[in-house]
């Protein structure tokens, strides 16, 4: 049986919603208080279990989480794409559209990245299909920033999951947060902020996140959320949550399937990313069949259900019709420490991959919600 999404938990998508809503005098599932300025700072790759077993590195955010224990679900696929046009937009994939890492295009009959296909021109620019929060704010007459590093500025991405946000442009972790205490401190704005941080998630890839350069990253980001924390005036609340969790994988669980596996007969197109596969089936294969044959070869160590099954279970949430078929014919989920890679993934760049996500277990879809300023009280 497919794993589904607690029902009635807060999630990810409810975040800078709420946040919006906050501003405007309205209520919503977080419980947040009316504020002036609000602002979500979203750490990149930072796992509720991750930061619980950190907690000695960051005294800022453990206390936080300490004082209110607060751990929401980031959806599925616990992949960045996906979970930040959860975030801005208030919808969920099935909604929104952006279903994984990498997925098909029905119309283009190729497999996109939903990261860096913008830029590509693989991806058109409605492919994102729901408006963000940010045009709302600003429709309602709010401001709305959107603060991260340079090199994300001007990506097809950005102008997507950021569109209606005024961009700006910090290089190091402690200038964005100077940018957005700067931005708080000035009680003649009203509005909503936005931080990125990607570092803990490089870090995690690079290394995994029970790394020295993991926890060294999570100290500079404490640091600075200390600073920031000290320095906010009244009606500015703050909120800092996490697109997904993340596990380790040793060299040893990145499972490289043969080519000439039968696991790839009746396969056309493979998406996702190396702990979610999206199988997309040739049209006179069996994707029952399909989907059992994998489940007969994973066993435990993944749950495996057709695009039907894992709908029904709730995966991605309600699932417009043009969406639909962007969802793979079969989907592989790692449940236990592995990822699944081609011959052709392993012997590249994300075969050295050590801290991965994708999937659905507690480490990847746990993120924490800590509130502070105004949101705290």
């Amino acid at each position: 049986m497919l794993p589904s999404p607690a029902h009635g938990a807060a999630r990810l998508a409810d975040v800078l919603a709420d946040s919006l809503r906050a501003v405007r005098g309205e209520s919503g599932a977080l419980g947040l208080p009316g504020v002036d300025r609000a602002a979500v700072i979203l750490l990149d790759g930072l796992g509720a279990d991750s930061l619980r077993a950190r907690a000695g590195h960051a005294r800022t955010l453990a206390g936080a989480m300490a004082g209110r224990t607060e751990v929401i679900a980031t959806g599925l696929p616990t992949t960045t794409a996906a979970a930040l046009a959860s975030l801005t937009t208030g919808a969920l994939p099935g909604e929104h559209g952006l279903v994984g890492y990498s997925v098909l295009d029905p119309l283009a009959g190729r497999v996109v990245n939903q990261l860096r296909g913008w830029d590509d021109g693989e991806l058109p620019p409605d492919w994102l299909r729901v408006p963000t929060l940010f045009a709302a704010a600003t429709a309602a007459g709010l401001d709305a920033i959107a603060i991260g590093s340079d090199r994300y500025r001007d990506s097809g991405f950005t102008r997507a999951v950021l569109g209606g946000a005024r961009y700006v442009a910090a290089r190091t972790i402690e200038d964005r947060f100077e940018a957005l205490a700067a931005a708080l401190a000035d009680r003649s704005w009203r509005g909503i902020a936005y931080v990125y941080a990607a570092e803990l998630d490089m870090a995690g890839h690079d290394a995994g996140w029970a790394s020295e350069a993991w926890s060294g990253a999570l100290e500079r980001i404490d640091a600075a959320l200390g600073r920031l924390v000290a320095s906010l005036p009244p009606r500015a609340g703050v909120l800092v949550t996490a697109d997904h969790g993340m596990v380790d994988i040793p060299e040893y669980a990145r499972i490289a399937i043969p080519d000439d596996s039968p696991l790839w007969e009746g396969v056309r197109a493979l998406g996702g990313e190396h702990r979610l596969l999206h199988l997309y089936a040739e049209p006179t294969a069996d994707a029952v069949g399909l989907a059992a044959r994998w489940r007969d070869a994973v066993g435990h160590e993944a749950w495996v259900g057709t695009r039907e099954e894992a709908i029904a279970a709730g995966w991605f949430g309600p699932v417009s019709p043009a969406v639909l078929p962007r969802i793979g014919d079969v989907l592989v989920a790692a449940r236990k420490g592995v990822a699944y890679y081609t011959e052709e993934a392993i012997s590249g760049s994300a075969g050295r991959m050590v801290g991965q996500h994708g999937s659905w277990t507690p480490a990847e879809t746990r993120v924490p919600l800590l509130r502070f300023g105004a949101f705290a009280r």
